[in-house]
């Protein structure tokens, strides 16, 4: 995708597309799946599976981590009206508990969008537990 340019149409179809289209191989191995785009936010679900796990069966922290990067550009896209190029400039991820045997849902919101800078923060659910929470600046080139 080049700057400036915007899907045509943004909702949730046109946000899962978006995920296959442009992100890495890893980051889809995640098993992510756009549950919600509004006006200045989107939740996204990562489904539990082995494969993200360390040991004793707990969802690993890199994998929160992508999980809260990832929703929050979902969210800077949703109140952009659409994916645009960015890049993540800061993200800080607090862990509050273990995610086991769950999927994770993340819901992200924009804090502030600016011309050439983003704020966004996300809150991790595993069920009705918070499990994490992150903050991150993204520049809008």
């Amino acid at each position: 995708m080049t700057q400036g340019e915007r899907v045509s149409e943004w909702n949730i179809d046109a946000a899962n597309r978006a995920l296959v289209e442009h992100f890495a191989p890893w980051v889809r191995a995640l098993d992510l799946t756009i549950e919600q785009v509004g006006d200045t936010g989107a939740t996204l679900r990562m489904r539990f599976h082995d494969d993200l796990c360390r040991s004793g069966g707990i969802v690993s922290g890199q994998a929160l981590s992508a999980l809260a990067d990832t929703s929050m550009v979902f969210a800077i896209a949703s109140a952009s009206g659409g994916m645009r190029a960015m890049a993540t400039i800061d993200l800080h991820t607090t862990f509050m508990r273990a995610a086991v045997d769950a999927d994770v849902f993340a819901h992200a919101q924009v804090e502030r969008l600016g011309r050439t800078l983003a704020f966004a923060r996300v809150t991790m659910r595993a069920g009705e537990a918070i499990v994490a929470t992150a903050v991150g600046t993204f520049a809008l080139p």
